[in-house]
């Protein structure tokens, strides 16, 4: 059995594991969260979206802000419990890949170091970040594709925290071609709370609510004009309307969406189609949802209409809600062209998508749609998904863990405590 261990500590999600396995072992929230029930924080052992617990109003502490690590001592705590009572290791006889954001501050670099070294005492480290990883397991998963004979790609990770688009050639990201936006799931989750707030119950307290509302029911869309139309319209005529019910703490501690059926008719309304066409392909679905058993959960309930696809629409156009920032088309553009001329053409046609935020149906539909105009002619654009966004980064890990490469990478705690925290960082990015 492997003795290294694969983090992927995301800002949402800790993706944990031993190198050489096919997924992780374990998939936790990075964060420690207080129900109404409880008086102290507690340390979640699946993900929200699984559990049954009752979670209306939790209160949730974080140790990482914006991608980046503001609370070790938080950190140490939730990684206290994930390698002792989830993984079962021993960090001292183990070794540590660990992912790290781009551009991560010296100071949090130091922080993170103590942490392995000093406070856990694992015999060695190495830190990777997310797009070369992606790149690795994308090369492996098609030795014959475009992505392995190029050795080059351009990896869009839709994280939690914010999105970059980076070049990666041969294995090594290109820092100078590395673009962001400070957008992620968790600003996407806080402007849909905003939203509901505003404009039927007041949600700004319901984070693991709004996050599952945000995960089954937001969609991107592909021509916002026409769908906000749409979205104005009464009774059977909108497409978009659907109705999420909240847990009421007595029959049901997790919310749900009334009608999924009538949740899905978005899907009719394809790039070109006018609404009157769609309407009528789905009349007959929303007959069906009339006829449906009436539950009387009026005052236990909100509608959907517009917000659907205004809250993912934040990724591709920033600049709507007063941000000063370029849109996720734009943002590939320029890191594109902040690299070499020769490697333009195979960039554009290697770009991958990972990160939960992502999984938005019609989400590279869309991005290509932008894409397109932006790009010359004579370039081909080829975008593909991971098969799974999650836990493509720590797939790479974990090959990298199993690759003969590792042991050259790694940096030992005797080094570590020899030259220190600067010194050692510097094996990781040549």
């Amino acid at each position: 059995m492997s003795n290294i261990v694969v983090l992927d500590n995301g800002g949402g999600l800790i993706k944990a594991g031993l190198g050489g396995e096919r997924n992780p072992a374990v998939v936790i929230p990075n964060c420690l969260y207080r129900p109404l029930s409880s008086k102290k924080f507690l340390h979640p052992t699946t993900t929200f979206s699984s559990s049954t617990e009752d979670l209306t109003s939790a209160a949730i502490r974080r140790p990482i802000d914006r991608g980046y690590l503001i609370n070790p001592d938080l950190q140490r705590d939730i990684w206290s419990h994930l390698f002792n009572s989830l993984l079962h290791v021993t960090p001292s006889t183990s070794s540590l890949l660990l992912t790290e954001p781009l551009f991560s501050l010296p100071s949090i670099q130091r922080a993170t170091d103590e942490l392995v070294f000093e406070d856990f005492g694992f015999s060695s480290l190495v830190v990777a970040d997310s797009p070369s990883l992606v790149h690795l397991y994308e090369t492996s998963r098609c030795p014959d594709g475009l992505v392995s004979e190029g050795r080059c790609s351009l990896v869009v990770d839709c994280g939690f925290s914010f999105t970059h688009a980076a070049p990666v050639f041969q294995n090594y990201t290109l820092n100078y071609g590395v673009k962001r936006i400070d957008l992620g799931g968790k600003a996407l989750t806080n402007y849909l709370k905003e939203l509901v707030s505003y404009r039927a119950i007041n949600v700004m307290d319901e984070t693991f609510l709004m996050d599952d509302v945000k995960e089954k029911l937001c969609f991107v869309s592909l021509d916002v004009e026409r769908d906000l139309q749409i979205a104005r319209k009464h009774g059977k005529d909108n497409l978009f309307r659907c109705t999420y019910v909240l847990p009421d703490g007595v029959t049901h501690t997790k919310g749900f969406v009334k009608d999924p059926e009538a949740a899905k008719r978005h899907l009719a309304v394809t790039d070109g189609a006018s609404p009157s066409e769609a309407v009528a392909d789905q009349l007959e679905v929303a007959d069906r949802t009339t006829d449906r058993k009436r539950v009387d959960l009026s005052k236990n309930e909100f509608d959907l209409t517009n917000e659907r696809f205004l809250v993912p629409e934040m990724i591709f156009q920033p600049a709507d809600l007063g941000m000063n920032e370029a849109g996720l088309a734009e943002c590939i553009v320029r890191a594109v062209n902040a690299c070499h001329p020769y490697l333009h053409p195979v960039l554009y046609q290697s770009i991958i998508l990972t990160g939960g935020s992502t999984l938005f149906p019609r989400f590279v539909e869309r991005l290509e749609k932008d894409l397109r105009p932006l790009v010359p002619d004579d370039y081909q654009v080829n975008i593909t998904t991971q098969e799974d966004p999650i836990l493509g980064v720590w797939r790479g890990g974990s090959l990298l863990a199993s690759s003969p490469d590792y042991d050259s990478m790694r940096v030992t705690k005797a080094e570590y405590e020899e030259l220190g925290s600067a010194r050692c960082r510097r094996r990781f990015f040549r």
